[in-house]
């Protein structure tokens, strides 16, 4: 029994084995290197990444905002980091961190300089998403740093690293704190740039982690001390970059406990036979609800109301809205809705109108074509004619040779008026000598 385990945890361990496929430990502190630094093609790809991600979220163009992602050469700085701190290159790392600060720099410049100029103020739901982030966000920088590095040190790279720059989305909070800069809202600035460090701090721990189980040679000896130390720093960073997060996780899922809780209670405690709910919210501590149809009686309020603290609204105030209140706000809506629907059937008519327009023109196009054809065989000093709409009423306009309108003129006009079955057909007649 115990020869089968471990035969069967080899044979998993095969399949999870890191170590078959990676790539010359040389070569990838090559690429990691290559991509710290930004100047020159690195610099301009990273302005037209932050130009593609601030009109991607001035429009609210999820498909933008990815391309922007895949562009971006931000995670260079951020893989360099913590490839240096596991391998031990000080040089590695000041140059990662110098750039990494030049290309933050950069970006939230280049992001305000576009708000700043740009007609569209708005914030629109994509770049407020960016502005509170939460220990979710946390796990996604660290699980895409992690399949990010793995993917970096073995030779099977595949789709990988854009997948990662995708799901860690370095680029939209930098815009999105630029956004905040230009519009002087600087709780989208703070919120945003947070973002931003909670992808870079993660990053680079899951890069940190993975080079280290990779097995990776340290450039220099470590001496005890300053890894102590070192340690000491980065779980100091860790915690305090994740616990702001954590407060804002804990409200999200407490406001979300809280709007479940309210929905029962009114769907067991207030629906009944005749009444509809028309509407329900929560301010400060009384949770309001706007009922019409049959009314709640007082003592079914009031037995509601002694059940409040078994759906964990303890200390909430029940102020329901019936009755003759509720039917003021009932024929408000209604009000509005019917405004609205005249609104649609005007625009509707308005619609009608331009189609029957479009095509009034489409056939007098059509009927210039026909009517031209079969002119040329009846009157041959006729070189061509026109049918359209002037002002409203139908017009032929006839070219003719030197003086042949002179000679044709009635025969023609009573011949177009039958042709087209415009009695009220206005002719025109040029001759081409004239024009």
């Amino acid at each position: 029994m115990k020869l089968d385990l471990m035969t069967a945890a080899r044979r998993l361990g095969h399949y999870f084995n890191l170590r078959s496929d990676r790539e010359d430990e040389t070569e990838v502190v090559r690429q990691v290197s290559a991509g710290v630094v930004f100047r020159g093609t690195n610099l301009w790809i990273l302005i037209c990444a932050i130009f593609i991600a601030s009109l991607g979220l001035n429009v609210n163009s999820t498909a933008v905002i990815i391309g922007a992602m895949l562009v971006s050469p931000l995670m260079g700085p951020i893989l360099g980091m913590g490839l240096s701190v596991a391998i031990g290159d000080i040089g590695l790392l000041r140059r990662a961190l110098k750039n990494y600060g030049v290309a933050t720099l950069i970006s939230v410049a280049t992001a305000a300089l576009y708000f700043l100029i740009t007609p569209l103020n708005e914030a629109r739901s994509e770049l407020l998403a960016r502005t509170t982030p939460s220990l979710y966000d946390v796990l996604i920088a660290f699980f895409g740093g992690a399949a990010g590095v793995l993917a970096l040190t073995t030779k099977s790279k595949g789709q990988v690293i854009p997948g990662v720059a995708i799901a860690t989305a370095l680029m939209p909070p930098l815009c999105t704190a630029g956004y905040g800069l230009a519009t002087a809202q600087w709780s989208y600035f703070l919120g945003a740039f947070y973002l931003f460090f909670i992808n870079t701090v993660f990053i680079a721990i899951a890069t940190f982690l993975g080079v280290k189980l990779m097995r990776f040679h340290t450039v220099s000896q470590p001496d005890g001390k300053r890894m102590r130390t070192g340690r000491r720093a980065l779980t100091t960073v860790v915690v305090l970059t994740m616990l702001p997060a954590a407060y804002m996780t804990w409200d999200i899922v407490r406001q979300d406990i809280a709007e479940r809780n309210v929905r029962a209670f009114i769907n067991r405690e207030l629906q009944q036979s005749g009444t509809q709910i028309l509407n329900s919210e929560v301010h400060h501590d009384t949770l309001r609800v706007v009922a019409v149809g049959r009314p709640i009686a007082e003592s079914e309020l009031a037995e509601a109301r002694s059940r409040m603290d078994s759906y964990k609204l303890k200390g909430m105030t029940l102020n329901v809205i019936q009755g003759a209140d509720a039917e003021g706000l009932a024929a408000q809506v209604r009000s509005l809705v019917a405004s609205a629907e005249g609104e649609r059937q005007r625009l509707s008519a308005r619609s009608t109108a331009l189609e029957q327009q479009l095509a009034a023109y489409t056939r007098f196009d059509t009927l210039s074509s026909a009517v031209s054809a079969e002119a040329a065989l009846l009157f041959p000093d006729i070189s061509g004619i026109g049918i359209g709409l002037v002002g409203g009423k139908p017009v032929a306009l006839v070219r003719t040779a030197d003086g042949a309108h002179r000679r044709t003129s009635a025969t023609l006009h009573a011949w177009l008026r039958t042709r087209t079955g415009i009695d009220e057909l206005e002719i025109i007649t040029v001759d081409a000598s004239e024009q």
